[in-house]
């Protein structure tokens, strides 16, 4: 029998779960703080940090930084640094993001309230569940398309509602003050004109962190509509196992733009293509990867949020890295701009209406001598169909971590994640809230 969410939130048990839900929570956690990591070098998380500590004062630390703030102000900048490069585990039905949130706002909770490694966990495994579902619930019942920090803020204080032991009542209020007060931000929008404010993730922390200390304090808003009155969309809950199913990004870029680079380096690899013999590019694909239609984006948001140039990328350096798309002084290559400009993107049905489940795309290389090689339809990489393995994603975590925090403390940051169940949260966080310099590397 399903449990309901309010019992779900306090009862589940880490000990209870599988070993595969188990590895995943950590793997989930080790390639968020690899894109973390990553993220710290954007101008994106200098201003968020910055704003955290100058706006948000308090005594509580942030993540990959000397200074504090108060511990909504230490999510938001932890969720805007994640979302800063869009290299972040997501959620297909939900067309969006739950780990974003639900880290930047657990780890904080977390640290304060001094819970052991296996509830922290827990409560991870936990947020994955209920996000799952709140992210369903919220775009079954409301018209517009909202970003990930809409949702989930309601799934930011589920996790905190568990680790700060809140009673069902003032968990029910939390919730509700979350969903109330939540970021219903355009994703749309953001597509058309991308912008720092990206997936809304990092505000969405911000509140469901802020929902959790003013339910605490005896604030009231419940109840939360999509937990409490949208029951059709919980019903499955404690029976699937929704954090078995989030892909992950093998490219720092939206995730409706990688199956246009898979099929692309499918075409260029198969036929030993180089990028100078190459004078158009067709893309067929649905109808949120062709509004992706930044070709020569001026700075790295935008070039994060578009199809041609991260594919144009693709085809110029064989791979998409943090170094290519997350900093503005990285995207004058002419070679880049002449084939971003070069690709024409045309909707198409058969792609339109499997999505969200399914991102297609079929991609079409047409040389300058005017050979034509046309692709089959592609998906990205490491969708839940065709997951990663966990050496892929270890892997992945180093490529994006060493760089950044130097390899002696990624491998630190790995052991304590490794080891979180058994010797609890202080080895982690000892790494997390250090800053980034040359003493710590």
């Amino acid at each position: 029998m399903s449990a309901s969410p309010l019992s779900f939130i306090h009862d589940l048990r880490w000990q209870d779960l599988s070993p595969a839900v188990q590895q995943r929570a950590e793997l989930n956690l080790l390639d968020l703080i690899g894109v973390a990591a990553a993220g710290t070098q954007t101008r994106l998380s200098r201003i968020i940090r910055d704003h955290a500590s100058e706006d948000f004062g308090g005594p509580h630390p942030m993540l990959f930084d000397h200074r504090s703030a108060s511990l909504p102000g230490t999510a938001l900048a932890a969720g805007m640094t994640i979302d800063s490069v869009d290299g972040h585990d997501g959620f297909n039905p939900a067309k969006g993001h739950i780990g974003c949130p639900l880290f930047a706002s657990a780890l904080m909770v977390a640290h304060h309230e001094q819970v052991s490694g296996q509830e922290f966990l827990a409560a991870i495994v936990m947020g994955y569940e209920f996000g799952a579902r709140a992210s369903v619930a919220q775009h079954g019942t409301v018209p517009d398309y909202h970003t990930s920090g809409s949702w989930g803020g309601v799934t930011a204080t589920a996790a905190g509602a568990r680790l700060m032991g809140l009673d069902p009542e003032t968990t029910r209020h939390a919730l509700g003050i979350a969903e109330y007060h939540g970021p219903r931000s355009q994703m749309m929008r953001c597509i058309d004109y991308p912008t720092m404010v990206k997936d809304g993730s990092g505000w969405g922390a911000m509140c469901g962190t802020s929902a959790l200390r003013l339910a605490a304090k005896g604030f009231t808003g419940a109840p939360a509509i999509t937990v409490e009155q949208a029951p059709e969309y919980w019903a499955d809950l404690g029976e699937r196992w929704y954090s078995l199913e989030q892909y992950y990004k093998p490219y720092p870029v939206c995730r409706w733009a990688q199956a246009p680079i898979e099929g692309a380096l499918t075409l260029q690899r198969a036929h030993n293509i180089t990028s100078d013999q190459i004078a158009k590019i067709e893309v067929h694909t649905f109808h949120e990867s062709v509004r992706l239609a930044m070709q020569n984006p001026k700075e790295a948001d935008a070039a994060q949020y578009s199809t041609s140039f991260p594919t144009a990328v693709a085809l110029v350096r064989g791979d998409v890295t943090p170094a290519d798309v997350a900093f503005d002084d990285a995207l004058n290559d002419p070679e880049v701009l002449r084939l971003s400009n070069a690709m024409e993107m045309h909707e198409d049905n058969h792609a339109n209406s499997v999505f969200p489940q399914r991102r297609l795309a079929r991609v079409s290389l047409i040389l300058r001598d005017g050979t034509r090689h046309d692709g089959n339809w592609m998906e990205p990489r490491w969708d839940p169909t065709a997951p990663p393995s966990e050496a892929e994603l270890r892997d992945k975590f180093h490529g994006l971590a060493d760089p950044v925090l130097g390899e002696t403390r990624a491998n630190a940051i790995e052991k304590a994640l490794s080891n979180l169940a058994e010797t609890g949260l202080t080895p982690l966080t000892d790494q997390l809230f250090q800053p980034i310099n040359a003493r710590t590397t």
